[in-house]
């Protein structure tokens, strides 16, 4: 677990500079370069932009399907006046694995390819002059490991994945890389949470530090007024008349920290909160007590060139599309997002659920992708994987805690709940997290085709369900989608008779579709078909009260791996890779804009 995750500032006290651009890299096949002194940096590479995944820069397939170790390696020069501080480098994400030197001095390793951490590096630097960051990255997948998969060795000695999951493994820096330069005295952390009234808010607050000090906090509003004050290490801002925090009617207070010694202010940081409440209460979802039906999509960072690497301009087209078409909520799926995403999300007013890049622990979805059918949870690399993914959990949610877009915590997707020996891992897993959240958000977990309300043994732990189902795509599809309906409602009615009052939210479904293909009568790949589709499930959802979300499956479409059953990734979007929409989001714009945000309310 990171010491600290708070999201960089500049402001009197601290400094951030950024170390994007282009970086030299190396593949290193044989895994030699730190015997031929790579971590001391080289100039013999080729200039790599950072952030970004390196995989499609090539025209060359065995660098694009590169598997096993790789260099970046970068020089930045530090001012003098930065002596007597912490430095720091802060990488957003390093995928999977990486070892960080600066000036051939190896600092730490980190294990995580979609969270970010923080090299100390005030012993290792120069001051006044140019120090050199190498960091070693390991691309490879396994099954002790989080995305899980095989790495493979090919008869040609070449390594290539086997990953038990639907999306490509873009690697490299595919987040920023920030030098920074704090207090030697300083806030580490700070976490929030709400009570909110018509007329009051209070916001309850906590404040961590490397050092004992006196705190004075400051709430003030978009107007740049003072809200409300306080004193010390935790305690209450009480706001009257407060402008809550709603979906798609976001409001944002900035929290002013100043950390005092001796009467003088050593450091200070700031951070934009959201005042609201989010609660579960039999099926329904409420945010400031509020009945709200989610509508929205599960996500991929994912774009043409730079693959999984965080992008303003795609960002910001995401978020114009999704408020166009009329949503109000998105999955990180299948793993944390960029930082910078939470806070569009923020400011926009979308809710979030927050995903842990636990996907592929199941077989059958690793069979799916040419892997091995048997139970995931019966594998001997259980025992390490659990200690990884609940570190993760662990940064996601302090990564990401403050910001009022996130809704609930993934703690996985699709595993293999329909046998007994996924009972003690998930016990342990919701043991483990309770407490992680001061807000107690809701925890949740997706199931998938094979894990039904008859057969997954894991139901108990959601605090609401997200299913992912494809009925009329996967299974009884083309003329069979009547069949399909009919079994989604068998399923559904399962979960009616039960003494289940818990919400249902649909995280995946739909069909790929090959924007452009048009046929009368429809047929699978048709943008007809892809309509008809989500009309059955739009008749289902609308069909059950205990049904409060639907989220198709994508937003837009995304890269793959090779396989038979995908032709150049996956086109289930709504919206084509470069962001154009299929004749379905026309459709789906036309629902979601009708739909009240308290749909169902009161049912």
């Amino acid at each position: 677990m990171e010491d600290s995750l708070l999201y960089p500032v500049i402001n009197n006290y601290r400094s951030d500079q950024k170390l994007d651009g282009l970086w030299n890299f190396k593949f290193d096949p044989t895994s030699v370069g730190g015997q031929k002194g790579w971590q001391n940096g080289f100039s013999d590479g080729i200039e790599m932009p950072v952030p970004a995944s390196f995989n499609d820069f090539f025209t060359d397939k065995d660098a694009r399907e590169y598997t096993g170790d790789f260099w970046y390696s970068k020089s930045f020069f530090l001012p003098t006046y930065f002596e007597g501080q912490d430095i720091q480098i802060r990488f957003g994400a390093a995928t999977h694995r990486a070892v960080v030197f600066v000036n051939g001095q190896e600092i730490r390793s980190h294990e995580g390819g979609f969270l970010p951490f923080t090299a100390e590096v005030s012993d290792a630097v120069k001051f006044g002059k140019e120090n050199v960051v190498s960091i070693k990255i390991n691309n490879e997948l396994h099954r002790d490991a989080l995305p899980a998969g095989d790495t493979l060795k090919l008869k040609n000695g070449k390594r290539a994945v086997n990953p038990f999951f639907d999306f490509y493994n873009y690697s490299g820096l595919n987040r920023s890389v920030h030098l920074l330069a704090l207090p030697k005295d300083h806030i580490t952390d700070y976490s929030t949470t709400y009570d909110v009234s018509d007329d009051q808010a209070t916001v309850h607050y906590n404040i961590t530090a490397n050092t004992e000090a006196d705190f004075k906090v400051n709430l003030v509003d978009e107007n740049g007024k003072v809200a409300a004050t306080s004193e010390g290490q935790s305690g209450d801002l009480t706001v009257t008349n407060p402008i809550l925090w709603n979906v798609r009617d976001a409001h944002l207070y900035t929290i002013m920290i100043d950390l005092v010694k001796d009467g003088q202010t050593l450091d200070e940081y700031s951070d934009e909160i959201g005042l609201r409440t989010i609660e579960i209460k039999g099926h329904e979802i409420l945010v400031n007590h509020k009945s709200v039906y989610l509508r929205g999509f599960g996500r991929h960072e994912d774009s043409i060139y730079a693959g999984r690497a965080f992008d303003l301009n795609v960002e910001r087209r995401d978020m114009n599309l999704m408020k166009w078409i009329g949503a109000n909520s998105f999955r990180s799926s299948h793993y944390p997002y960029d930082e910078q995403v939470y806070k569009f999300a923020d400011r926009e007013g979308i809710l979030v659920i927050d995903e842990v890049p636990a996907v592929g622990f199941k077989m059958a979805a690793a069979s799916f992708l040419g892997g091995l059918d048997q139970s995931f949870f019966d594998g001997e690399w259980v025992t390490e994987l659990y200690k990884k993914h609940i570190d993760q959990v662990r940064d996601m949610i302090k990564r990401d805690k403050n910001h009022p877009s996130v809704l609930a915590w993934s703690l996985c997707n699709e595993p293999d709940t329909s046998t007994d020996a996924a009972v003690p891992y998930f016990t342990k897993l919701f043991n483990d997290s309770v407490n992680l959240d001061p807000e107690k958000r809701p925890r949740t977990f997706t199931l998938n085709e094979d894990d039904t309300f008859e057969k997954s043994k894991c139901k108990q732990f959601p605090d609401f369900f997200l299913l992912n189902r494809y009925p009329g795509w996967y299974h009884k599809w083309g003329y069979e989608i009547s069949d399909g309906e009919a079994g989604l409602r068998a399923e559904l009615d399962e979960w009616k008779k039960s003494d289940i009052d818990k919400p249902v939210v649909f995280s995946e479904y739909g069909a790929d579709t090959e924007p452009g293909l048009h046929k009368l009568p429809s047929i699978m790949w048709s943008e007809e078909y892809q309509i008809e589709l989500l009309e059955m499930f739009n008749r289902v959802f609308d069909s059950y009260d205990f049904i409060r979300g639907e989220q198709p499956w994508n937003l837009a479409d995304f890269q793959t791996v090779e396989g038979n059953m995908r032709v150049n990734g996956n086109k289930k979007g709504l919206f084509t890779r470069d962001r154009q929409p299929k004749a379905a989001a026309f459709y789906l714009r036309k629902r979601w804009n009708k739909l009240p945000l308290n749909y169902k309310a009161g049912q």
